[in-house]
């Protein structure tokens, strides 16, 4: 993954639904089969560089309308220099909403402070994040299509234990949906 040119960056969305309705079984599929085809699509026709996505709604990020509560995949990309915005946009499916250049704004992330990273680059920060993203979209893509949505849970989670315990940490977490404890601990 390259690091971003922060005068270069898009971003994009799709809409996943309100809070009540979704399911880690509906954010996997919108990552196998709405994220990922359409990203390395643009990786392969070398349109871009860089992504990141993560989950936002109005009040983190997503110029939607006030009465709007959805979760969006909040996609960020950046694109290489010879690449025209318009062919960029006309390139996205439908789904994906609400893309537009951002502004030179990214020059924090917030809870990373720049100041302590080498060369004091926030684009390496950027990067960084780029290969969290694309390390989800390849965990998620090992498993063949018609395997069952209820399997994932269980196999995220310990995905993300040997992820975490690189590092000696430890997380758990509990499933709104089913009430389940997903524990990642050393």
């Amino acid at each position: 993954m390259e690091r971003p040119d922060l005068d270069r960056m898009w971003e994009t969305f799709i809409k996943i639904g309100l809070p009540s309705e979704i399911s880690i079984a509906r954010v996997i599929h919108a990552i196998r089969f709405k994220i990922y085809p359409t990203i390395s699509d643009l990786r392969k026709k070398k349109v871009i560089n860089w992504y990141s996505f993560l989950i936002h709604n109005r009040k983190s990020g997503v110029p939607t309308t006030e009465d709007d509560n959805n979760l969006y995949f909040h996609i960020r990309l950046a694109l290489k220099k010879d690449v025209k915005p318009n062919d960029f946009r006309e390139s996205l499916p439908n789904y994906y909403v609400m893309t537009r250049p951002i502004k030179r704004r990214l020059e924090s992330i917030s809870g990373i402070d720049k100041s302590i990273i080498r060369n004091e680059e926030i684009e390496e920060a950027w990067r960084i994040i780029g290969e969290q993203s694309e390390w989800v979209m390849n965990m998620l893509n090992i498993y063949k299509e018609e395997i069952e949505m209820s399997i994932y849970p269980k196999q995220i989670s310990q995905f993300l234990h040997y992820y975490f315990n690189m590092m000696a940490l430890s997380i758990s977490a509990e499933c709104p949906k089913c009430g389940h404890i997903f524990a990642f601990q050393v």
